[in-house]
């Protein structure tokens, strides 16, 4: 299957080929402030399943990570793994079907927003999950 996406303006798409490895909701500081949101809720995909058209740009958060969002627009697109990994997160709400994924779990729920609930009755872990 082949889910597709983009940014608000239109100058970035995207498409995602495949099941992703998981979907998750961080709530890491990192994206937080990487997001300008209490969490971000991604599908990780390996990078080879995901076709781009469009520039982009990029942020480095961390020695592991990038953030990839539309210079034009300014959406935030995907959390790339870099270094020698494989993977990228994609935002579920990038996606042209929003509800084409559902998280299985939060992670770094120790770093949430305090005013956050968390009674969807979703997996939560402590900080990175397995």
């Amino acid at each position: 299957m082949i889910r597709e996406g983009g940014c608000l303006c239109g100058a970035v798409r995207f498409k995602a080929e495949g099941e992703p490895v998981n979907v998750r909701i961080c709530h890491c500081r990192n994206c937080q402030k990487a997001m300008g949101s209490p969490f971000f809720a991604r599908a990780l995909f390996e990078q080879s399943a995901l076709t781009i058209e469009g520039e982009t740009a990029r942020y480095p958060t961390s020695d592991q990570l990038d953030r990839v969002f539309c210079p034009k627009c300014g959406t935030r697109l995907f959390s790339w793994r870099k270094a020698g990994a494989t993977r990228a997160g994609v935002a579920l709400a990038a996606f042209d079907d929003r509800n084409a994924f559902a998280p299985a779990d939060h992670m770094w729920v120790t770093e949430k927003m305090d005013w956050v609930r968390l009674d969807d009755g979703l997996r939560c872990y402590p900080e990175t999950a397995p």
